[in-house]
């Protein structure tokens, strides 16, 4: 049989359609029905070689209307053991084409199997090509198995033997298509396993914050799957496919690499002046120990004594108050300065200040446990994230990651930092990370320095947030409307 330039074209452009496709399961799909079209056969079986065994990927026959497995659906067919009598496992095991003109009239293999299923159906199987599927690396990938070719006035004949090498050919090539899409996706769960590996380190670093990065990356992605049931429902253009989405919570998973190089004595903060609040007892028993030596030697009368030591008790209850309190209002931080001017002098006139300059100033915070300085420090790791990122390499498809990582700090109206970036300057993706990580900061419930703020009431300062033009409007709404699911979920799932 000689091929006309019409069947050519249409082999040559079968080839381009298996160079080019990126979904495994069209791809498979593809190998199948392009081996159907090229030998006009009326059905086809796709197995691949798993675990030893051939298990069934795709079957397919026309005239029986029978589609099975086309779109990655798995087939409850138990898998073809690798045996020399079945003619599918032989091809396997021998690497070798195998045209049989007519089961019926064929002794070398087993084909109760398909007698039996003929005998069921009244389909009669009559010729069989059964073709071998390697990749460039010699490796087997399956086997195809052609049934039942026909002429053009739709009579079975035998499948042409110059079919063989065509189908071969197109098989090793869509095999070769398959390993490279299998490495593309060993690539992409590399990367995940290091960022995966990077987070756990990140929040291992400190128990305080020992969720954040993966809750950061859920909150994010649980955005995106709200953005995509409002592009479906027509009520957004944006949509963001399952590469997209991955790239987004590669990029949460990250955000706070930078976090590596912060001391911890500033991210263990729980408290102002957290393990140095014993050297303040510590020394303050020591003021005790040496007003009571002074009451005895005479330098201050017994009544002075009491009153400071009674003054030290007092301030040190202040002291552990004051170290563990949300917000300082200016009653307190009046008296923490009047606390800090008092000292001791011994004989020798050498004076013991009560409180260090440190602990004055740690004590004196307003609001939080970090100085103006630690904060100045722990806000940096956002510029060491950029650079830290800056010396991993990401291909053209993952280039983005780095500038949404780094950015999460940043503010719509300009006012985050480190480069007071606003606007369109703002990726969508950086947007999602930053309306998370606020959240998360809000809700946490394992930071000692502050306690969790409820569901709706963090919901209500994201809001305000996004009324005074900080964050995006829609994603707060798109964040509400995510966790409000999930909770309901939740509920629902409780009751059962």
């Amino acid at each position: 049989m000689k091929l006309t330039n019409v069947e050519l074209k249409k082999i040559l452009n079968i080839g381009i359609q298996l160079s080019t496709e990126t979904n495994r399961d069209h791809l498979l799909a593809s190998i199948l029905e392009s081996g159907m079209d090229i030998t006009r056969c009326d059905g086809s079986t796709l197995y691949l070689l798993e675990d030893g065994m051939l298990h069934f990927k795709i079957m397919k026959t026309l005239s029986q209307n029978i589609s099975r497995g086309e779109n990655g659906e798995a087939i409850d067919m138990p898998p073809v053991p690798m045996t020399e009598r079945n003619v599918c496992s032989y091809a396997a095991l021998h690497r070798e084409i195998i045209n049989i003109p007519d089961v019926y009239d064929n002794t070398r293999f087993d084909f109760s199997g398909p007698k039996k299923y003929d005998a069921l159906t009244g389909y009669h199987t009559q010729s069989q090509l059964v073709i071998p599927i390697e990749n460039n690396e010699d490796e087997l990938i399956g086997v195809l198995q052609l049934l039942n070719a026909m002429d053009e006035e739709g009579n079975v004949i035998p499948f042409d033997p110059e079919y063989e090498i065509i189908i071969r050919s197109l098989g090793a090539q869509a095999a070769i298509e398959m390993t490279n899409l299998k490495y593309v996706q060993e690539i992409k769960w590399q990367l995940r396993s290091f960022v995966e590996a990077m987070a756990t380190a990140i929040d291992e670093r400190t128990p305080y914050n020992g969720t954040h990065t993966r809750k950061v990356a859920e909150y994010a992605g649980m955005m995106a799957d709200e953005i995509n049931r409002q592009h479906h429902a027509g009520a957004c253009e944006e949509y963001f496919s399952a590469e997209r989405k991955d790239k987004l919570e590669l990029a949460a998973l990250l955000h706070d690499i930078g976090k590596m190089v912060v001391p911890l004595s500033i991210m263990n903060r729980a408290t102002r002046l957290d393990r140095e609040i014993e050297n303040v007892a510590t020394r303050f028993q020591l003021l005790e120990a040496y007003y009571t030596i002074d009451c005895m030697k005479g330098r201050i009368t017994e009544e002075e004594c009491k009153q400071r030591i009674t003054y030290l008790k007092d301030s040190m209850d202040f002291i552990r108050k004051v170290d563990g309190m949300g917000f300082l209002d200016d009653e307190d931080y009046l008296r923490v300065q009047e606390l800090a001017g008092h000292s001791y002098q011994n004989e020798a006139g050498e004076e013991l200040s009560y409180l260090t300059k440190r602990e004055q100033e740690r004590l004196s915070i307003r609001r939080g446990t970090l100085t103006e300085d630690d904060r100045r420090l722990m806000e940096n790791h956002v510029v060491m994230t950029e650079k830290i990122l800056s010396k991993v390499w990401f291909n053209k498809n993952y280039e983005e990651i780095p500038r949404w990582a780094a950015s999460h700090h940043e503010l719509l109206d300009g006012s985050g930092y480190p480069k007071h970036l606003s606007g369109e300057e703002l990726d969508l993706e950086t947007r999602m990370i930053t309306v998370a990580d606020v959240y998360d900061a809000l809700t946490a419930t394992d930071r000692p320095y502050k306690k969790p703020i409820p569901q709706e009431e963090a919901l209500g300062i994201l809001k305000e947030m996004a009324d005074e033009g900080k964050l995006d409007c829609r994603l707060v709404d798109s964040l509400a409307a995510a966790v409000r699911e999930k909770q309901k979920i939740g509920k629902e799932h409780d009751k059962k």
